[in-house]
């Protein structure tokens, strides 16, 4: 074993780079599905893995590094040809080659990645969802649901600092017929790994307060304010598409720009393509509303006045050919008319003024659900402060057996502060003992 030749660690570790190198001087295409991706100081650093298409159980791992000269020119064209940015559980196909480093380690260094690969696969999961929530039979449910007559009440998800959210707000606020709109902020992430769970909880909060308030909210409105293209990942998982696809109130997206249609954009009741256009939407809604309330009084005066004038005119005739022999009947007929004018102009009235009540009804019901638990929570802080005081009464601790000595109306803590000849009381349950200190 003396006479075997030995290598130190640096020699062995550069025998394996040459041999790599001479071995393996090409450059080599791999699919790949990444595991964790990162960037530091400008260079990408990538876990790959493969796994078994039967039981998903890792069968091969690899590190792989892009360095910052070819990063900065592979990622803009990566994310402006997919739309997304390499993120965990993308399938990518990169040109790499292997590298050796006597102190690092194997590494596999990224030369290219091949953007239409990934593009395929993205498309191919984007049908697989689709597909699948067709079979469930849930892609077309919110298409199914009424948006209320009086889309008042808003629930909105967003991110509570995105501008689109305060444009959505400002545009409803501001809007040119004076429409009350009442709106309610559910923040959720709106970019990045944490969209899907963050709508989620989101979309739970608002049933919750819709099952305990009674149908408090007309609608939901999923908004989100410009923001990269690659960053709209997050709207493609099933998951999410589950949960708006089976909501039972009509959501309403605006998460994208016009050519970026994303899963849940598919299955929500109404997609638009912005916060603003959202916003445009709703006061569009309740102003056909509004017109058609006063279309229909319109229909009702105008065939009235079209029934009394044709009626007039039938009298008119009559009393030219006959003015003697009907001029009672003409009479009668018109103040039975004067009076069905009358009870028709009225019927309208009170059409509109019930109208106009269930629109105050709606504004004022809000407000007075959260006077009513301001006040409930109140009465029970009064009630546990009640309950406090009493605990502290000392005439508990009188009927406890215990005593209280006091020296001119106040309660004796040291016995130091007496002196001999003082006059002290001695409280107990039942009665006063009085003491003189010798």
């Amino acid at each position: 074993m003396k006479s075997e030749k030995r290598l130190t660690l640096y020699e062995l570790n550069h025998l394996v780079k040459d041999v790599l190198e001479s071995e393996m001087p090409d450059e080599y295409w791999v699919e790949a599905e990444l595991s964790e991706c990162r960037e530091s100081k400008g260079h990408c650093y990538m876990e790959l893995i493969q796994k078994d298409e039967r039981s998903a159980t890792p069968i091969a791992k690899a590190s792989a590094k892009c360095w910052v000269s070819k990063w900065m020119l592979i990622r803009p064209y990566f994310e402006r040809t997919t739309g997304q940015r390499l993120h965990a559980g993308m399938k990518v196909l990169l040109k790499v080659y292997p590298q050796f480093h006597e102190a690092y380690g194997f590494s596999w260094i990224i030369t290219d990645i091949d953007p239409t690969y990934t593009l395929g696969d993205m498309a191919r999961k984007r049908q697989e969802i689709i597909r699948q929530l067709k079979e469930e039979g849930v892609f077309d449910l919110q298409k199914e649901l009424q948006l209320p007559l009086f889309c008042q009440n808003i629930a909105v998800i967003s991110s509570e600092t995105a501008a689109g959210y305060g444009d959505f707000c400002n545009q409803l606020t501001d809007n040119p017929y004076g429409f009350l709109f009442h709106t309610q902020l559910f923040p959720a992430i709106m970019q990045g790994d944490g969209v899907e769970q963050s709508v989620i909880n989101a979309l739970e909060e608002i049933f919750d307060v819709q099952s305990s308030l009674s149908d408090m909210f007309d609608c939901v409105v999923i908004i989100r304010g410009g923001g990269a293209t690659s960053d709209m990942s997050g709207f493609d998982t099933l998951a999410l598409a589950e949960n708006v696809a089976n909501f039972p109130i009509p959501i309403i997206t605006g998460i994208g720009h016009e050519r970026d249609e994303s899963i849940l954009d598919m299955v929500s009741y109404l997609r638009v393509k912005t916060p603003t256009a959202a916003a445009a939407f709703l006061i569009e809604h309740l102003k056909e509303v509004r017109d058609s309330i006063e279309d229909l009084q319109n229909r009702m005066i105008h065939c009235a006045q079209q029934k009394l004038s044709a009626l007039n005119s039938n009298l008119s005739a009559i009393a030219d050919v006959i003015p003697r022999l009907f001029s009672i009947v003409k009479t009668r007929q018109e103040a039975r008319l004067d009076s069905l004018f009358s009870s028709l102009l009225s019927s309208i009235q009170q059409t509109i003024l019930a109208q106009k009540s269930n629109l105050a009804t709606f504004e004022q019901r809000i407000p007075m659900l959260i006077v009513d638990r301001r006040l409930t929570a109140e009465y029970h802080r009064l009630e546990m402060l009640e309950e406090k005081i009493k605990s502290l009464d000392p005439a508990l601790l009188l009927r406890r057996g215990y005593s209280i000595t006091l020296f001119k109306g106040k309660a004796v803590r040291d016995p130091l502060a007496l002196k001999k000849g003082d006059e002290i009381e001695t409280r107990i349950e039942k009665g006063i003992i009085k003491s003189i200190i010798k």
